[in-house]
């Protein structure tokens, strides 16, 4: 669990997982020294070896262990229970070390490996699912060890530093585990959320849908009617009726972009889409003083592929571009083939760029870094090219400007 993130499930977690240490940690603690120090050398008509003159610390170990409750339960009550398990870890390593020198420095006594509650520490490590924490307590124990054998000159340290090294691999698989666990988790969930935005967008677009397509017939029709009895004197009329039919398929895409659905995939010519998106985006880019420029690599083999839901995607990406540049500037549009398999379409703009932070939101519903924007517009055009088994890639610099790769492959195979 990070430290640090102020989420009321994580604090609730993490708090339970502390106390269950903590009662642990005293019941094993209090437990082992009593048994081996007290009723062990009773058991083998020994003298007792629980005599505070002789042995370490004596009392005051257990004083020093238990004088560490009340910070756990301060930091509890604070609301910052990550902190306890460090102070723990912490503490102990240094007692123990200070308990044991005082102990066997200066004697014959052959040094013994410390408290059960150091099995705990390793084991139980993994139940905080943190990494950091781990390595603390790991490397703590196992230093602990090492430091004392080497100040001891002592060789049975080596028995316990074993032990650690191989608790420590147990403890780490499970702590590898336990996070994988928790990221494909927290994965299906984001997929969920990403699924009940996308149903909430076609239930509202289904809703409004019909509303929207009433206007755009008679349009459609009134359209119809004037290149009827104009033929000859505009030629626009061919594009208002194409731009009207695209309308409509965009309402169609909104209303099912949150079900699957087949598309019917047939040969079109990227050079032809990239000219009928910059046929609509022309006057835009006129009125804004923006100059694009194409770059076709060679000869283009044909496309599988929705030739109107590309059209759609290219004119989104363009618009984009423009709007990026309200003083003008230059746009550089480079198509080629990538693998003789995958073709590449790159929309370079000389914009305001986009903050590294947003870009990863870029796609989400109703996210926008436009002052008008819905956030519709690259979500559907990302569900088209994912719809196409094709990828995008969006690099940008802050008043440098973004770049757009959208690579699709040349062939739909089905899988």
């Amino acid at each position: 669990m990070k430290e640090g993130i102020n989420n009321t499930k994580l604090l609730f977690e993490e708090r339970k997982a502390i106390t269950l240490f903590l009662w642990l940690f005293y019941f094993m603690f209090y437990s082992f020294d009593i048994f081996y120090n007290y009723i062990r050398p009773h058991l083998n008509d020994q003298e007792s070896q629980f005599d505070t003159e002789r042995v370490g610390l004596g009392i005051w170990l257990y004083i020093l262990i238990l004088a560490l409750l009340p910070f756990a339960i301060y930091f509890i009550k604070k609301g910052n229970p990550y902190i306890v398990k460090y102070i723990y870890i912490i503490s102990y390593i240094g007692i123990d070390i200070l308990d044991t020198l005082l102990e066997i420095l200066g004697t014959t006594a052959s040094y013994a490996s410390g408290n059960i509650v150091e099995v705990l520490f390793v084991l139980f490590s993994p139940i905080f699912v943190n990494k950091k924490y781990f390595w603390v307590v790991s490397l703590g124990m196992i230093g602990k060890e090492l430091l004392l054998g080497l100040i001891l000159q002592d060789l049975n340290v080596l028995i316990p530093t074993v032990i650690y090294v191989i608790l420590s691999v147990i403890a780490y698989i499970l702590v590898i585990r336990f996070n994988s666990y928790i990221q494909t988790l927290t994965t299906v969930y984001e997929e969920l959320r990403q699924k009940e935005k996308l149903a909430v967008i076609g239930q509202m677009a289904a809703a409004i849908g019909h509303e929207i397509r009433n206007p755009l017939s008679s349009l459609k029709g009134f359209t119809q009617l004037q290149q009827e009895r104009y033929p000859n004197t505009n030629d626009y009329y061919p594009i208002m009726i194409q731009e009207i039919d695209r309308i409509n398929s965009i309402v169609n895409d909104l209303m099912y972009i949150g079900k699957p659905r087949v598309i019917k995939f047939e040969k079109a010519s990227i050079e032809e889409i990239i000219a009928y998106t910059l046929s609509i985006t022309q006057q835009q880019a006129e009125r804004q003083g923006v100059i694009v420029e194409t770059i076709m690599a060679g000869p283009l083999p044909p496309l599988d592929c929705d030739d109107k839901q590309l059209k759609q995607v290219f004119i989104n990406l363009i618009k984009n571009a423009i709007e990026a540049m309200p003083e003008g500037g230059r746009i550089e549009i480079r198509v080629k083939v990538l693998e003789k398999h995958t073709l590449s379409v790159s929309i370079q703009d000389e914009g305001c760029g986009i903050a590294d932070e947003n870009i990863l939101n870029l796609g989400e519903p109703f996210f926008t870094t436009k002052t008008d924007g819905t956030g519709l517009g690259l979500m559907v055009t990302d569900q088209i090219i994912k719809d196409h088994r094709g990828a995008m890639k969006i690099k940008s610099i802050i008043d440098k400007g973004t770049r757009v790769i959208v690579t699709l492959p040349i062939l739909q195979i089905d899988k």
